[in-house]
C-alpha cells in the first residue's frame, strides 16, 4: 500500500538542480563595515525621522468610496499629530487645507497617495508656526508639483507654440516659488527689530562718531568758507509778478 501523500510531495531527481556542483563550500559575502561618514549620517537621519512624528497618510477604498486617514493605530492620535506638525489650530483648518492638497492630487478619478505625502511632507519640512504658515507652505509644496510636471512638459514638446507656453509657464510658476520664500522669510521677521553690533577701536587723542556718517564723493574738496560772489557779475534779474504768464494747458477747454 502505497502513501499518497509521499508521492504527492516526492520531486523527480532530475528536476533537482544542484548549486554547488563538487561539493564544494559555499563562499559567504563579507559583512559590510559602515564608515565614520556613514554612521555620521545616518545618525542624523534617524534623528530628524525621530522628532517627526506625524504619521503619513494613505488612502481607504470601499466599492465607490474613497477616503484619506493617517497611517496610525489610533486615527484621535494621528489627526491630532497632523494637526501640530501642519500648525493648525483646529480640525476645521485641518480638512479644509487637506481637501484642497487632495484635489491637487486627483489624477484618473482616485487620489495620488504618493504626491499628497510628499506635499504633506514639504509642509512638515517648513515647520509653519500658525496657519497663516501653513497655507503658504502649501503653496509652496504646490508650486513646486506643477513647475516640475510643466519641467516634464519642458523635455518632450509636442509642437514649438506648446514648447513656448510650458517654458512660460515653468518660469513664472520658478518665480513664484522665490517670491513665497521671500513671503515667508519676511512674515517670520515681521515685528523684530535687527540690532547690529560692531566693534570700534579709538585710539588716544581721537574722537569717535556714533549715527549715520555721509562721506563726499572722491576727488571733490568742500570748504566750509562760504562763496564769494565776483563784484563785476551781474545780478540775476528778478522777475516782476507782472512779468509772470500763466503756463496753457493743452487740455481744450470744455465746449
Amino acid at each position: 500500500m502505497t502513501n499518497k501523500g509521499a508521492q504527492a510531495l516526492s520531486v523527480p531527481a532530475a528536476a533537482v538542480k544542484t548549486t554547488n556542483e563538487g561539493h564544494e563550500p559555499p563562499v559567504a559575502k563579507p559583512k559590510y563595515l559602515v564608515t565614520a561618514r556613514e554612521k555620521a549620517a545616518l545618525d542624523r537621519v534617524i534623528a530628524r525621522q525621530q522628532n517627526n512624528t506625524a504619521p503619513p497618510l494613505k488612502v481607504k477604498k470601499e466599492e465607490k468610496r474613497e477616503w484619506i486617514e493617517p497611517d496610525h493605530l489610533n486615527q484621535a492620535v494621528g489627526w491630532t499629530l497632523l494637526l501640530e506638525a501642519l500648525g493648525g489650530a483646529d480640525r476645521e483648518f485641518l480638512m479644509g487645507l487637506l481637501g484642497q492638497l487632495v484635489d491637487v492630487c486627483w489624477r484618473d478619478g482616485k487620489i495620488d497617495e504618493l504626491s499628497l505625502n510628499f506635499m504633506i511632507s514639504v509642509i512638515k519640512g517648513i515647520k509653519p508656526q500658525d496657519q497663516v504658515e501653513s497655507m503658504l507652505a502649501a503653496q509652496m509644496a504646490v508650486t513646486q508639483m506643477m513647475t516640475m510636471r510643466f519641467a516634464r512638459r519642458l523635455s518632450q514638446p509636442q509642437s514649438l507654440p506648446e514648447q513656448d507656453s510650458d517654458e512660460r509657464a515653468f518660469n513664472k510658476l520658478a518665480r513664484t516659488f522665490t517670491n513665497q520664500i521671500q513671503g515667508l522669510k519676511l512674515h517670520r521677521s515681521s515685528g523684530e527689530q535687527t540690532v547690529t553690533v560692531q566693534n570700534v577701536s579709538v585710539s588716544e587723542g581721537s574722537q569717535a562718531i556714533v549715527g549715520n556718517v555721509t562721506q563726499q564723493a572722491p576727488y571733490q574738496t568742500v570748504s566750509s568758507t562760504p562763496a564769494i560772489t565776483d563784484a563785476r557779475t551781474a545780478p540775476m534779474p528778478i522777475l516782476d509778478a507782472q512779468e509772470l504768464q500763466p503756463v496753457p494747458s493743452p487740455r481744450k477747454s470744455e465746449s
